[in-house]
């Protein structure tokens, strides 16, 4: 499906631009960023905008627009709002029932260290347990507990995705553990997930770049999942070194060389995960370098502690604290400002965002050393971001799922999300599920094909007809209201091409409504 042939949500028939002109608003709107972003505007900057833009603007800084969400945008204006957003509490709980839910899964209730050690009781119980019979329940009980904590895992994000008010939040949240792709299926991540998301990730995904890199280099996610735990000064693996160069920092053409991999892979020498309750015994002579925390353990015996040279920079071997250098020293390298604003400006924007946006974001990322709110206001302020003259950003199925329920079903709460999590899989993007670290596209070219178009309009049928599957509770026959379709109409229709207007005004009942709106082309945009 191409942008180009069909008339698109939002997209004006004339495609004639705002009263000033497009390219000085632009210029306007990033310099006020600017200002923002190093602290010289005195307040968030007035950004007027019609309901169409408010439409477009919120439908890019979340999983999808609400009336809620509209209304809060109108009654503070856009810029105090996007302030409010950036400002999100990690920690803030969501309504009362949807809390309810979280805190009632076990991942709330235990600790990850306390839930993966009783999970690999299990599994050495099965390797070498009593009885044969024995050795299959114990097996099975390790099988259950990682498929337990990866399913929790996946409700507690849907259910802040769906229902949280700061959608930045939880948008952005998505983004990093993308940028930071680890995958379900290998060794015991799945019991990892929970506390990845929740300790390397969410903490800085409006923070600091530096620190979540930080954050992550010391999870036992990623080290597991990029072999880090099997990284030693006798037996070097690359892995880790070449995906944080190539994926998490500066970026396949961002200048490093393979000597640069193989010197990061020997600072990173001794990075590892101890699951065992005691800590590993090391001689006197590293007693004072050893330290864990949680599942992560630096080991100095490990450890490499020969002097390194880094892209030109030299590492003096000294243990644990070389990685906090190379962190510095890759988050000040204008590649990576490059790589991460422009990864960010796909994400939210278009495919190929306005170059002067990525260029402010990066200039932003640098002088603040990789604040995310700073690199991230040029974006969210620009023109571009809510502009209804331009091309739209096709919805990947997470964005597409979500939206569809945001839009449709913004007063009723998930109850089962196991619908959720298949429509997910079937569209090409379950959740973890990702087995390369590169993460999941983020360009049309990968979600847009015939195959995925027919996949999409069969969900479409599933949410239309009331998608009772996911807010009724199991084994209940409970009626699943449909939405006011006077307020959904009043929303989104006058933003429709004229040819979809005309489908939908041809419909005898909500059901055909909804779904023939799910099915078209505008909402496959936003």
């Amino acid at each position: 499906m191409s942008a180009s042939t069909h008339a698109l949500p939002g997209l004006r028939a004339d495609h004639s631009s705002p009263v000033i002109g497009r390219r000085g608003l632009l210029l306007g709107v990033t310099a006020a960023a600017a200002l923002a972003a190093c602290g010289g505007l005195p307040s968030a900057p007035d950004i007027p905008m019609d309901p169409a833009q408010r439409l477009r603007a919120a439908n890019r800084i979340g999983w999808g627009a609400t009336q809620s969400q509209l209304d809060a945008i109108a009654a503070v204006g856009w810029g105090r709002y996007v302030e409010r957003q950036i400002k999100a509490d990690p920690k803030a709980p969501l309504s009362s029932s949807v809390q309810a839910q979280i805190d009632a899964l076990s991942i709330s209730q235990t600790d990850v260290a306390t839930r993966v050690w009783t999970a690999e009781s299990f599994r050495r119980s099965g390797d070498k347990g009593g009885s044969e019979e024995d050795r299959i329940a114990a097996r099975k009980s390790y099988q259950e507990a990682q498929q337990l904590a990866a399913r929790e895992a996946g409700v507690r994000q849907l259910l802040r995705e769906l229902y949280s008010e700061q959608q930045l939040l939880e948008h952005v949240s998505w983004f990093w553990f993308n940028h930071f792709n680890v995958h379900e299926g290998k060794r015991d991540i799945r019991l990892l997930l929970s506390d990845y998301q929740d300790r390397a990730l969410r903490p800085y995904a409006l923070g600091s770049f530096r620190q979540m890199l930080g954050a992550v280099a010391r999870h036992a996610a990623m080290l597991r999942y990029l072999d880090n735990d099997q990284n030693a000064v006798r037996a070097i693996n690359e892995n880790y070194a070449r995906e944080m160069l190539e994926l998490h920092t500066m970026g396949v053409d961002g200048g490093y060389t393979q000597h640069d991999v193989q010197e990061l892979a020997r600072v990173l020498t001794g990075f590892g995960v101890r699951i065992d309750p005691e800590p590993a015994k090391v001689a006197p002579k590293f007693a004072s370098m050893y330290r864990r925390d949680g599942l992560f353990e630096f080991n100095p015996a490990r450890h490499d502690f020969g002097d390194k040279v880094l892209l030109g920079h030299t590492i003096k071997g000294s243990g644990e604290q070389e990685l906090d250098q190379v962190h510095d020293l890759l988050v000040a390298q204008p590649a990576t400002a490059r790589f991460v604003s422009r990864k960010l400006a796909v994400f939210f924007l278009s495919d190929q965002p306005p170059q002067a946006v990525v260029d402010a974001m990066a200039a932003a990322f640098l002088r603040s050393k990789g604040d995310i709110p700073s690199t991230l206001r040029p974006l969210l302020y620009s023109p571009s971001f809510a502009a209804v003259d331009a091309t739209p950003k096709f919805k990947d199925p997470h964005h597409y799922l979500l939206s569809s329920l945001r839009a449709g079903f913004e007063q009723q709460s998930v109850q089962n999300a196991q619908p959720l999590h298949n429509w997910m899989r079937r569209l090409g993007q379950g959740l973890y599920d990702k087995l390369t670290p590169d993460g999941y596209p983020l360009t049309a070219d990968a979600w847009d094909s015939p195959g995925q178009m027919t996949q999409r309009f069969e969900v479409a049928r599933q949410i239309g007809g009331g998608a009772v599957a996911l807010f009724r509770p199991d084994g209940s026959n409970t009626p699943v209201p449909m939405p006011d379709l006077k307020l959904l109409r009043a929303r989104i229709e006058p933003t429709l091409a004229p040819a979809t207007r005309t489908a939908l005004a041809q419909t005898a009942t909500p059901q055909q409504w909804l779904t023939l709106l799910l099915s078209s082309p505008d909402f496959m945009y936003r």
